[in-house]
């Protein structure tokens, strides 16, 4: 069981995170389809690789599934809200995603490459060479995440996208990202 004054201190730093970040994300529907024309060479990515794209404090992790489909962990609230496959299938938006940090639910979802991106850069499998870590092979990194997709609870310090993907790329969950806060 986890220390009760560590869970304290974690669910603060989230909320402080959040809110130092609020103004940035809440910039309104101009934002929110950023992105959503670019295009990828998804020839270069292979079934099992780990897509890495910045964000603004953060890096998002997924996992390349081929056919333009990356695996990847988010935070949404509508998943607390409504079991409506339609309404929560569609892209996050911020305010989506923030309200669904604060509550702690998340899915491991299915989008596009570009949706994943949402127009950033991609690094694929720059973990490999940062954690210094043996990959397992790339179909049974696949199979791992498509596995894990669904509903799961989320922690911006023990359960994100980075502890997603280094679960189903090297077979133990660790986010040196959480670890750094």
């Amino acid at each position: 069981m986890k220390n009760p004054m560590l869970e304290v201190v974690s669910l603060l730093l989230e909320k402080l995170l959040l809110i130092s970040n609020f103004m940035l994300f809440s910039s309104g529907a101009t934002g929110e389809d950023k992105g959503r024309n670019s295009f990828y060479e998804t020839s270069s990515f292979h079934r099992g690789d780990v897509l890495e794209v910045p964000r603004t404090h953060l890096t998002h992790y997924g996992i390349y599934l081929g056919d333009n489909r990356v695996a990847h962990m988010m935070p949404d609230i509508l998943l607390a809200l409504t079991d409506d496959m339609g309404r929560t299938q569609k892209v996050v938006s911020n305010k989506r995603l923030i309200l669904g940090v604060i509550v702690r639910v998340a899915s491991i979802r299915v989008d596009t490459v570009e949706d994943f991106a949402y127009g950033a850069n991609i690094l694929v499998n720059h973990l490999d060479e940062s954690l210094q870590k043996k990959a397992l092979l790339n179909e049974e990194v696949a199979r791992r995440a498509e596995k894990l997709l669904g509903f799961t609870p989320y922690s911006l310090l023990w359960n994100n996208c980075e502890h997603f993907v280094t679960y189903c790329r090297y077979g133990t969950s660790i986010s040196p990202q959480s670890d750094k806060v």
